[in-house]
This record gives structure tokens, C-alpha cells and sequence, in this order.
């Protein structure tokens, strides 16, 4: 391997190769210098060599193995606000803000660094889930809040839920605890981005919904949002992958990138919601006709992965 014009021995390369890969792995737009959680997190680890669960037939019916697949993001706007879950990077001199909690038991006190302006999902005048995630540049802390609302011009908010993160730590949150997700995980490292498919590939794992859930939670998730015990339906957690069978090359580029992710690293079910839809941050890049053409995948072409097998740290 050659570099900077610097002949490398062997050992070397490798060890250069490695730092160079690393170095590049997923580097966030506006945090370049912070990792969106370690490798070793569930969300970067890779699912396409996993055993399929014994009652991933019974699940994947459960979710709806005729219902067609979405992306609940892309460019410009509906019903007047931008689609998807947005987020936004902050510098140490942000002003943190206060904000009250009506789970307060279950949520970090903060103080949060919330910029004036700064995007809610769905808009301003949402009355739907409003998630607020902010980046910590500086610091490489993820907030998130969830029916976050502000108070006296922004001076002060108040949340349903409010969580923080260290992204370069797998450390998790406490068992039952909820996030600003109902499954207790960050929703940032779950989003489909627009800077991963412009440069061709998405590394991690993404967030999904499914119309119901059961009782339980499995790892990485810490909560549960439901009160049906029915076995057949998925937990909380729940990996889900597209089955290696399926033809992506008839698919445009962008929905060729999320569905090789979607291959590879799989679906984490995070929210009870509209049966398989991705979730992604919204971008003036994202091509919406492109993006449509997810709705030609069904949930039958999913199959439900036995994740035991994968490495947890954080536990």
C-alpha cells in the first residue's frame, strides 16, 4: 500500500487501511467527528448472515405480509411540513435550555441545547409525535425529545419524554425505560440520510413501525408500548431484513441504497405505526418518485432474524 507517497510494510497497511476506514465510517453532516455510536452497536452490525427466527412466518403475517412498504421521509414538504424526522447539529456555545417532562421518572432532566428555530417533525403546529433531535458537535451527545413543545419563545420546552446519548458509548438506558422512542432507543442512528445515498450506501440498521406490538422488548430495546400478549406479534426491538432472494437491481438509485441496507443490516422496530414503513431524515436531495417506488415491496418479502447470535455490547 502506498500513501502520501510513503512505501508501507505490510503490517502497517493494514493498520493504516483499518484508521483510513474507520476514520470514514458514516460521518454525520455538521458532526463529522462523531461517530454515530460505536461499530460494535446493533445498529452497525450487519444481520445478512443471521438465522431467520422459527416464527418469523407468523410475525411477518402478524405485521401485515400484504401490506406495501414506505418511506416516511424525502424532499419538500407535506401537508406543510418537511417528511420525515429532522435533526440538527449545535456547538458547544449553544444555550441549553430547560425542559419538563410529563415522563420524567424515565427521561434525562438535561439541561437540553435547543437552538431558536430549530426543526420539530411534522412543523410547528404538528399535533403529531413532534421529535426534536439536536447534536452536540462539540461534545458528541445526541438529545432527543419526543411531543416536545416550546414555552415563552423557546425559552424553556416541555416533552413527553426526553433521552441523551453519548454516540460514543453503547451504553443503553435502564430496562423499562422509554426514549423519545417508544421502543427506548435513539432514533438518530435508525434514519435513512440523504449525505449515505448520495455516496451509494447506508451501514446501519433503520428504523421501522408496525401497526401492533406484543408485551415484551428485546435487545437493544429497553421498552415496551403494549398490552397484548398475542406471542405472534413482534417486540419491541424486533429485527426484521429483506430476504436475500429478493431482485433490488429494478429498483432506481435511491431505493436500490435503502433496500441493500435493509438487506444487510436489516429494520429495528421502534414504534407501533403504519405497517413497514422506514423512517429517514428529510433532504432537498431525496427524489420523492424515486422513494415511491418502496411501495412495490410487501411484507411478505421480509423475513424476521434470529439476532442471539449478535454481539451486545452495552448490556
Amino acid at each position: 500500500m502506498r500513501r502520501w507517497g510513503i512505501a508501507l510494510s505490510g503490517a502497517t497497511a493494514l493498520f493504516v487501511a483499518a484508521f483510513v476506514a474507520m476514520s470514514a465510517a458514516r460521518p454525520l453532516p455538521g458532526a463529522p467527528h462523531c461517530p454515530v455510536f460505536p461499530r460494535s452497536s446493533q445498529w452497525n452490525q450487519r444481520v445478512d448472515r443471521l438465522p431467520v427466527l422459527a416464527s418469523s412466518d407468523r410475525i411477518v403475517q402478524s405485521i401485515g405480509a400484504g401490506a406495501h412498504s414506505h418511506a416516511d421521509f424525502g424532499s419538500g414538504l407535506y401537508n406543510g411540513a418537511p417528511i420525515g424526522i429532522p435533526f440538527v447539529t449545535v456547538s458547544r456555545q449553544q444555550k441549553q435550555v430547560p425542559v419538563s417532562f410529563q415522563y420524567s421518572d424515565e427521561s434525562e432532566r438535561g439541561p437540553y441545547p435547543i437552538p431558536a428555530g430549530v426543526p420539530i417533525e411534522g412543523g410547528r403546529s404538528s399535533d403529531g409525535d413532534r421529535h426534536v433531535i439536536v447534536v452536540d458537535r462539540s461534545r458528541c451527545r445526541l438529545y432527543e425529545l419526543y411531543a416536545a413543545y416550546p414555552e415563552d419563545g423557546g425559552a424553556r420546552w416541555r416533552a413527553g419524554s426526553g433521552a441523551i446519548w453519548n454516540l460514543r458509548s453503547n451504553h443503553l438506558r435502564p430496562r423499562g425505560w422509554t426514549s423519545a422512542d417508544a421502543a427506548g432507543l435513539p432514533i438518530l442512528p435508525g434514519l435513512a440520510r440523504y449525505d449515505e445515498a448520495r455516496r451509494g450506501r447506508i451501514d446501519h440498521a433503520l428504523r421501522i413501525t408496525v401497526p401492533r406490538t406484543r408485551r415484551a422488548y428485546i435487545y437493544p430495546a429497553r421498552h415496551l408500548a403494549s398490552s397484548d400478549t398475542d406471542p405472534d406479534l413482534p417486540a419491541m426491538g424486533q429485527r426484521v431484513r429483506l430476504k436475500r432472494s429478493f431482485d433490488v437491481s429494478r429498483f432506481p438509485r435511491q431505493s436500490r441504497v435503502v433496500l441493500r441496507a435493509l438487506k444487510r443490516y436489516g429494520g429495528i422496530v421502534a414504534d407501533n405505526g403504519a405497517a413497514w414503513y422506514v423512517t429517514g431524515a428529510p433532504a432537498r436531495g431525496w427524489d420523492n418518485d424515486d422513494l415511491h417506488s418502496l411501495g412495490r415491496v410487501q411484507g411478505s418479502d421480509f423475513e424476521v432474524v434470529d439476532t442471539s447470535g449478535l454481539r451486545r455490547p452495552g448490556r
